[in-house]
């Protein structure tokens, strides 16, 4: 019988169940369990596809083209799990799915309520899932982590929180046990227990007792033991229930917090986990990913030297937006053995304009490009700030410091080529002017442009590197040198054919290209340290201790020279050969078959133009 872990919140959303829940995870692993997750948000969207991102951070993008919540890119990363779209539960997938087997007639005539139709909805949808296997063993999960979005009491929780409340007694109490975050604000140095007691109270009062209660504090200091003895008393669960989490200096030394608390020998009797069939193997295996996940943090705390990468992006009022991002250049960090600096750089800030309106950000913007180590320009939609992007990229490539572009960072690599390499004064992308006469990036011909949801170029796909590139390609060198790797995608542009031989004639090379050779899904330029632009967005499939290989080298020749006298790029060129991607051996298949398994199916409308379906 499969395990559950509901993992809830009160007081205020953000504080961080999405790590908590992850860090519970990791721990079972290490156990020698097999865990998945499922987060579910409350919200009417079907998902996380048309939301922006300084509204709710990052759209995560899974192998089968799912756009979800970036928690689910946490699960992914802890885990080392590949998780599907059905992974994410959204109020508007639920009442989709009612509403169509009502439309069916399945409900023989009765009256559709909340209550049972939408509860059993919610409840059926992740018993179903909790049994997809997700990780390399093919097998079924032991044990579910369940993480429910926003805060108690919302309205737009009240369903599922009914259905878990029912869900308790479907499964049976020795296989659901609930973890309660809750805020323990700090007034003038005295941790206050009053809206944990609140919020605790509303849960109870809805059907659903805590089992554990995690204690959140916005500081560095560890939750009292009065502070513990009192949540303790008026929340009716023993002092061994309550646990603290504050601020630490790495949310991966989180897990080895709990541990520290005694969660796991707590689950261990409240969930009977003796019972299941853990064998010597994968108890073996969880030894093995504790001892790594360990060296991981004590190694991270020992680094003194530093790398600076410059992030000249749309979004940098909320860092959420590029969650990924951040996680794979500190995974890449900690493998070289660096402190990870990130300098935020509002690409609309570099623009001339701005020199005129704001010249204090204007100056303090290049002052945090010029003085980095390496300048990334990650993934966005929209004409704002792409100019100040171009002269970041222009900046990189004359001064031959350290690139990566990802998604629209490739594809505006590609103007500023050819506007300044090439003379092409005009290039540019029929996304921000439809009417160009230099269409170097152009709309992928088969994508709808009526719809917006799911409607991309979505999840993993292969690419191809080109003959001839065996002996210089960096991006071929980071992932080990073979000729195919995946990726996943999420764009609606792409580079236009027409123009991909005068790009190569001048310079840029294409060392990566789709299956059929029509598609540019990797550019470098020779003779530079390190200029690499990627179409598809592999901060998705970066890994703590695998990170991803594009990230890695990059972080790598922003370091320069490493302590061997050779540079740490060399280095880690030596080291990648040993590279194993983190995706499942049956989703490395061809293109056509992955693009059967997602999102993205094509057919005919009715004026015979291509068009997607959702």
């Amino acid at each position: 019988m499969t395990k559950y872990i509901l993992v809830s919140g009160g007081v205020v959303s953000g504080i961080g169940k999405g790590v908590i829940a992850s860090s519970t995870g990791l721990l079972l692993k290490t156990a020698g369990l097999k865990v998945t997750a499922i987060k579910i948000d409350p919200y009417m969207n079907i998902d996380a596809g048309t939301m922006r991102p300084t509204e709710h951070g990052e759209v995560y993008v899974l192998d089968d083209g799912g756009e979800v919540d970036l928690d689910l890119g946490n699960y992914e990363r802890y885990l080392d799990v590949t998780l599907s779209k059905d992974n994410n539960i959204t109020t508007g997938k639920i009442y989709r799915e009612v509403i169509e087997k009502e439309r069916r007639g399945e409900y023989l005539g009765r009256t559709v309520q909340i209550v049972p139709h939408v509860t059993n909805a919610i409840q059926d949808w992740i018993e179903r899932v909790s049994k997809i296997p997700v990780d390399d063993t093919g097998e079924e999960p032991d044990v579910c982590i369940v993480e429910l979005g926003g805060t108690v009491g919302d309205i737009e929780s009240a369903p599922f929180i009914e259905a878990m409340r029912q869900f308790q007694f479907r499964v049976g109490h020795e296989n659901f046990a609930l973890i309660h975050v809750s805020l323990v604000p700090d007034m003038h140095g005295e941790q206050k227990t009053k809206p944990t007691q609140t919020t605790v109270h509303a849960l109870r009062g809805l059907g659903l007792l805590p089992d554990l209660i995690a204690c959140r504090l916005l500081l560095p200091q560890p939750l009292a033991d009065d502070t513990k003895a009192k949540i303790s008393m008026f929340c009716h669960v023993s002092s061994e229930q309550v646990f603290g989490v504050h601020d630490v200096s790495s949310v991966y030394h989180v897990p080895l917090l709990l541990q520290a608390q005694g969660i796991l020998p707590y689950l261990r009797r409240r969930l009977n986990l003796a019972s299941l069939n853990i064998t010597p193997e994968m108890i073996e295996r969880g030894t093995s990913l504790e001892a790594r996940w360990k060296g991981m943090c004590k190694g991270q705390e020992r680094l003194f030297d530093t790398v600076k990468i410059a992030v000249v992006g749309k979004y940098t009022d909320l860092k959420d937006s590029y969650m990924s991002v951040i996680k794979s250049l500190e995974h890449s960090a900690f493998r070289v053995g660096r402190k990870m600096i990130i300098e935020w750089v509002d690409s609309s800030d570099l623009e001339p304009e701005t020199q005129e309106t704001s010249p204090v950000k204007y100056h303090d913007a290049w002052r945090a490009v010029v003085g980095a180590g390496g300048i990334l320009i990650p993934g966005g939609f929209g004409q704002r700030g792409t100019e100040g992007m171009l002269l970041a990229i222009k900046r990189a490539r004359e001064a031959k410091v350290p690139f990566l572009g990802i998604c629209l960072g490739f594809q505006m690599a590609v103007l500023e080529y050819a506007r300044n390499v090439l003379g092409v004064d005009g290039a540019q992308s029929t996304e921000f002017d439809t009417q160009t006469p230099e269409p170097f990036i152009i709309f992928m011909p088969e994508i709808s442009r009526t719809h917006m949801g799911g409607t991309m170029r979505l999840g993993l796909r292969p690419t191809v590197f080109q003959p001839g590139t065996e002996g210089w390609s960096k991006a071929r060198g980071m992932y080990g040198g073979g000729e195919k790797i995946w990726e996943r995608h999420r764009h609606r542009y792409e580079v236009n054919p027409e123009r991909v031989g005068v790009l190569e004639e001048g310079g840029l090379c294409f060392t990566g290209r789709d299956e059929k050779g029509e598609r540019m899904q990797v550019l470098e330029i020779r003779d530079h340290p390190y200029f690499v632009g990627l179409q598809a967005h592999p901060e998705f499939c970066s890994r703590p201790l695998n990170p991803s290989p594009p990230f890695l080298g990059f972080v790598a020749a922003a370091c320069g020279i490493g302590a061997s006298g050779a540079t740490v790029l060399e280095e880690v060129l030596g080291a990648a050969r040993g590279y194993v991607p983190p995706h499942p051996a049956a989703s490395m298949v061809g293109e056509q078959k992955l693009r059967e398994a997602t999102q993205e199916h094509l057919v005919v409308n009715g004026n015979g133009d291509l068009s997607h379906t959702y």
